[in-house]
């Protein structure tokens, strides 16, 4: 007879039902471990159809781990087996598992595609140096805080030119450089840190094709590139170039009942990072890029119309498309061609 299991992961342990013919046959915990799961699960269910567990920090580890022991594990989106499991009267990691099973049992879910370790390889190490970016950032604007308390206003400037600034301000005063002196050695430090992760994401991009292929559009550079390759992993996984921009939540929502239906703001579902780097990608386009394209060319034309704002996000979401597009078809950007999307 066929089973179907649900997993309610957590960090510690992974609470497990076992479904079959419509009913709970077994339930129980087990260390949050997919070997140990795998163990469990060929124990009490030999005839295992589906494994599914809900997208999480843990997902992709238990996901590779449970395929790698040959069990037909499933991911599925969290948001939508909320729905389903908020129909339990107690919240508990029991009944989620079971809610999990039962959903296993009748298909009544949406799988999720689970990204590969070299793709999340990639997306660690962008989302590394952007938090080492936010702490260098942080810590300048600290310093600049603490010393226009005293009346030492740090001029413009970044990098070596900041911390000059800083030096020559606190030269006089001991007191004050016995307190800034330790933040702006860890400023100094993070930075250092932040460069060569940089190093490394720059190096990732020229090694890789699709992303040499996309570093050829004005206003993409290397992280916007790797962040992308990564998030697609291949253009087959979506039918159409359309379909990326809802996927990113570059698209309207709509909402309709009875006699009202109206658009709204764009629905932000999806990956929130690459968002905001593809919103930043058309930012450039839009107000420093010197490479004439149609591209720009449209969105400064929307952007007199709608403002800076809207016209920007619409430029991100045909943004998407046409990376998606060059990955599937291998070619270059080509800055004469038309921006329907």
């Amino acid at each position: 007879m066929e089973q179907y299991i649900g997993l309610d992961v957590s960090l510690k342990e992974t609470a497990i039902s076992v479904r079959q013919n419509g009913k709970r046959i077994w339930r129980g915990k087990c260390p949050s471990d997919p070997q140990l799961l795998a163990e469990v699960i060929r124990k009490r269910a030999p005839n295992a159809m589906r494994v599914v567990v809900e997208t999480g920090p843990l997902s992709v580890w238990f996901y590779h781990g449970l395929t790698a022991e040959g069990m037909p594990a499933i991911c599925i989106d969290a948001r939508h087996a909320k729905a389903a499991l908020d129909m339990a009267p107690n919240k508990t990691d029991a009944n989620d598992a079971d809610g999990l099973a039962h959903l296993a049992e009748v298909g009544f879910y949406r799988e999720v595609r689970v990204k590969q370790y070299d793709s999340m390889l990639t997306r660690t190490l962008v989302s590394a140096r952007g938090q080492l970016i936010k702490i260098v950032t942080e810590l300048s604007n600290q310093i600049r805080g603490l010393m226009k308390t005293f009346g030492l206003v740090v001029p413009k400037g970044a990098g070596r030119v900041f911390e000059a600034n800083v030096r020559n301000l606190i030269a006089g005063n001991s007191g004050l450089a016995q307190i800034i002196v330790p933040l702006l050695e860890a400023w100094r430090g993070v930075r250092g840190r932040a460069a060569e992760l940089d190093r490394q994401l720059v190096a990732v991009a020229r090694e890789s094709t699709p992303c040499r292929l996309l570093m050829s559009i004005p206003g993409v550079g290397s992280v916007v590139a790797a962040s992308f390759a990564a998030a697609i992993e291949a253009p087959e996984n979506f039918r159409t170039s359309r379909s990326v921009g809802a996927w990113l939540g570059l698209t309207t929502r709509r909402y309709q009942s009875g006699e009202v239906d109206f658009d709204g703001h764009i629905s932000r579902r999806g990956d929130n990072h690459l968002r905001g780097l593809l919103y930043q990608a058309a930012t450039v386009i839009l107000t420093r890029s010197t490479a004439d394209s149609t591209l720009r060319s449209w969105g400064l034309k929307l952007r007199e119309k709608v403002g800076f704002k809207r016209a920007a996000v619409a430029v991100a979401r045909k943004l998407a498309v046409v990376m998606h597009t060059m990955l599937k078809t291998g070619e270059l950007f080509d800055r004469t061609a038309g921006a329907s999307a």
